[in-house]
């Protein structure tokens, strides 16, 4: 632990993905959680943006490229990296965070890559028995030789926030949703259409050592349609936490969203999606830094059990730090 007397946070926002406003949006709500709310006095906040091209901004948005962010960095004592999406949540960032040997807040070079490749995913879930939609997988090379039989959902396998994500029911449907998923990725995914509930978690690894797993309410998400990207972000979407739902099928969930965030290897939080099936919850994906807006689902869900933002985002920065002082809920 830090023997300033406040606990210097850097907090990175932006990036190069397509998630890249997003994530603006996520580090502004952290940074004003953190330097308004009752642990004002306890964190001395960073602000660090990575641009579109890559460029990296200081608080007083003057680039200071690779070298002076590393120096940023090694002069706090620990990292929230609120980037979604590639070249951020995908293991890039924590990778960046190991080599400059700063604490951060999420999981580890692998686990963020595993969860960032929905193939990868799908392969880890299914070999400790978390069942998936059937599907495929596309490369350039080998789209063209793809038949459709029947209704599939088309997105890339290493994309957030729903973008290049189509319901496909005609083959005069099928070209177009290839073309716009494999803007955001080289290779993409087919997969099954699942009848079921939307279905979120979200889990914490907190407590000594990172031993102690907190999962949170569960999260139905409602839209009338398909839940994409304008859908997500445009107010279509509706958020009821915690779900109705059955005591069995919440265990169940629960006993899912637990049994993949640990055979992925994930730390700090990941939310982690369902389709609730009649036949049970059927794995659709996990992120491993979801969005982080008062109003995202990750804080919504926590907040339903009595930790509200300010107060999750600080149980984040000291179990990154090691510290086994619990928040009281």
């Amino acid at each position: 632990m830090t023997t300033r007397a406040r606990t210097r946070v850097a907090v990175i926002g932006g990036g190069q993905s397509g998630e890249h406003d997003v994530s603006l949006a996520s580090a502004a709500s952290v940074v004003a959680a953190l330097r308004t709310g009752r642990h004002a006095a306890t964190y001395d906040v960073v602000p660090l943006t990575i641009d579109r091209d890559g460029t990296w901004r200081d608080a007083g948005d003057r680039p200071i490229g690779l070298v002076g962010a590393v120096h940023v960095l090694r002069s706090c004592d620990v990292v929230l990296p609120v980037v979604h999406g590639p070249r951020g949540e995908d293991g890039t960032l924590a990778a960046l965070c190991d080599l400059a040997q700063v604490p951060y807040v999420g999981s580890g070079v692998a686990a963020g890559a595993l969860a960032m490749d929905k193939w990868a995913t799908k392969l880890v879930a299914e070999a400790v028995g978390i069942r998936t939609a059937p599907g495929v997988l596309l490369t350039r090379a080998g789209a063209a030789s793809y038949v459709l039989d029947h209704p599939v959902v088309v997105k890339p396998v290493a994309a957030g926030s729903s973008q290049g994500v189509a319901l496909v029911r005609t083959a005069a449907e099928l070209g177009p949703a290839l073309d716009a998923a494999f803007a955001h990725d080289d290779r993409v995914l087919v997969e099954d259409v699942v009848v079921g509930r939307e279905i979120d978690l979200a889990v914490v690894a907190t407590g000594p050592d990172g031993r102690e797993r907190l999962v949170s309410p569960a999260l139905e998400i409602e839209v009338d349609g398909f839940f994409d990207f304008d859908a997500k972000y445009g107010g279509g979407a509706r958020f009821t936490v915690p779900a109705a739902l059955a005591p069995a099928d919440r265990a169940a969930l629960e006993a899912a969203a637990l049994a993949t965030y640990e055979a992925l290897g994930c730390r700090g939080v990941a939310r982690v999606d369902f389709f609730l099936t009649a036949d049970g919850p059927v794995l659709n994906e996990v992120n491993t830094m979801p969005g982080f807006t008062a109003t995202s689902q990750v804080p919504r869900m926590f907040a339903a059990a009595g930790l509200d933002h300010p107060d999750l985002l600080d149980l984040l920065v000291r179990d990154a730090l090691g510290s086994s002082t619990s928040v009281a809920a």
